[in-house]
């Protein structure tokens, strides 16, 4: 399938202030510059920095390919505004909406995650770029340089979710998902796959377990409240109990 490719990565390791994120969700561009947000609240200084992070924020954090989606995010985000939770959905929502960055994703961060390593060298990642650019145009005219820059940024990026930690050496950050955590991964799965066995979905891997591990923690009957659950071995469906919209004030009542 050919890939969309953009330099989205880089503009949003570059944010200052990750509360922009909720204020491009509430307010319109037009209202941010003429009313003087982009140097009051952030270090943003120029309407084309507000225009450039816009851009990036509303294409890959903010979009929404269904309205189930928009609901889980944009409920965490008025409750609880940029945190650690918050920031894992926006993470898996802009995995699905990049190409390149679910492309890393997938060839570089979750092979290492699950195979227990400690750090990530950026040379893994300029070199896994330099084999995309073989066979992607948007990627042909990229130079060396540019390679090294977003393979450094990814890694950043990563950071900034809450995926690896530390200096020039990052290692890797294995999260565990609370219980509300878990079922907004959950529901979110539910929003995004569209295969009707979830065995078969690439996405799991975002709930950062095993699929057995996830299987039987799926199965204890403290989350029946929230879905109903059928697996016979090699299938697996789910079905959300309460409305998308109701289901983040469900969890955190309970």
């Amino acid at each position: 399938m050919l890939m969309k490719i953009n330099t989205d990565i880089n503009i949003i390791v570059g944010l200052p202030d990750y509360n922009l994120i909720r204020l491009f969700m509430d307010n319109s561009v037009d209202s941010l510059i003429k009313g003087g947000g982009h140097s009051a609240y952030t270090a943003i200084k120029t309407e084309k920095s507000v225009l450039r992070f816009e851009r990036a924020i509303n294409r890959t954090l903010l979009y929404f390919n269904n309205p189930n989606t928009r609901e889980l995010i944009n409920n965490i985000l008025v409750k609880e505004s940029i945190s650690g939770d918050s920031l894992l959905l926006l993470f898996w929502n802009a995995s699905v909406n990049n190409d390149l960055l679910n492309y890393l994703n997938e060839k570089v961060f979750l092979p290492a995650f699950y195979s227990g390593r400690v750090s990530i060298n950026q040379k893994e990642v300029i070199a896994c770029l330099q084999e995309l650019r073989e066979t992607e145009n948007d990627l042909k005219d990229w130079a060396d340089s540019t390679i090294e820059k977003v393979a450094s940024k990814y890694l950043t990026l990563l950071k900034k979710f809450g995926l690896m930690e530390g200096g020039q050496t990052k290692t890797i950050v294995h999260p565990y998902l609370n219980d509300k955590m878990f079922i907004m991964f959950v529901y979110w799965l539910l929003a995004t796959e569209t295969k009707a066995n979830l065995l078969e979905s690439s996405w799991m891997k975002y709930c950062y377990s095993e699929r057995q591990v996830f299987i039987e923690r799926i199965a204890q009957k403290k989350f029946a409240k929230f879905i109903n659950l059928y697996y016979s071995g090699d299938k697996l469906k789910i079905e959300p109990v309460i409305p998308y919209s109701d289901i983040y004030d469900a969890l955190t009542r309970s």
